[in-house]
């Protein structure tokens, strides 16, 4: 098979779907979707597998045994090349490939669009379930990669990171309290996530992200730390990043763990 690009399109990825060398194909859609109909060889993953799911950060990565037990079940080898989708445009595949980056596995790529792109082109699904070549599979969970309070604090005082803040405006805001605390991290910029999404075709990854990003502000020349409530709808924002070529991190405690922390900075 040959290497696959980080972003794939429907296009590419239909002709590999008869192929020996198959990609591995992850679908985090809702499970309802996922029966009524999903790309043929698809293994169906719930994305609270990825969550450790303990407030008040649940959106926190899941500890290393539950993910060992979910690549085991999928079958993750060195060599194996996983696509990933899902039926929202974007934000758990992109938070299953932030998970990917984090236990250090680096061959991947996302169905640009996802479903949605899918059946926009009238590709063929199917409601029969597959069950993956499972095997075990012992991961490690590399601290380097995971972005923690110190560390965004550390990078504010040296100017060094750039916050992406992917909620809601009313989020970001702070007319919309989820937490202890409104508001923001202080001097994030606020570019919620599905404004990055290409409603006229299939909620593809807009094709002017750059151009639009950077008239936010959001430029690419600092480390950039991307973040919502829970590190979920960031996840598309960071796999956005990552297919800009941006130097990104995803803030996994998110704002369920900034905004009631008692020693944590907020402007409004």
């Amino acid at each position: 098979m040959p290497k696959l690009p980080l972003i794939i399109e429907p296009s590419d990825l239909l002709p590999l779907l008869d192929s020996p060398e198959a990609p591995l194909i992850v679908d985090l859609s809702s499970e309802s979707n996922y029966r009524r109909g999903h790309i043929a060889g698809a293994v169906h993953v719930p994305p609270q597998m990825l969550l450790c799911n303990h407030p008040p950060a649940p959106g926190r990565i899941a500890a290393v045994e539950q993910l060992s037990r979910l690549f085991t079940y999928l079958g993750l080898t060195a060599d194996t090349h996983i696509v990933v989708y899902d039926d929202e445009g974007g934000g758990w595949a992109g938070r299953f490939i932030w998970t990917l980056d984090t236990i250090g596995h680096p061959h991947y790529s996302y169905l640009n669009g996802g479903l949605h792109a899918w059946l926009g082109e009238e590709y063929p699904v199917t409601a029969e379930v597959a069950d993956p070549k499972s095997q075990a599979a012992d991961v490690e969970i590399n601290p380097e990669h995971l972005i923690e309070i110190p560390d965004i604090l550390a990078g504010l005082e040296n100017d060094s990171i750039q916050v992406w803040d992917a909620r809601s405006p009313a989020e970001y805001n702070g007319q919309k309290v989820m937490t202890q605390k409104a508001g923001h991290i202080p001097g994030a910029i606020n570019a919620e996530w599905t404004e990055l999404m290409d409603r006229q075709n299939g909620l593809r990854i807009r094709p002017d992200a750059r151009e639009y990003l950077a008239a936010k502000g959001i430029t690419g020349d600092k480390t950039i730390v991307t973040h919502c409530q829970s590190h979920h709808r960031s996840g598309f924002t960071y796999l956005v990043g990552k297919s800009l070529g941006f130097d990104i991190k995803g803030y996994h405690g998110s704002w369920s763990e900034w905004g009631n922390h008692p020693d944590t900075p907020v402007e409004v």
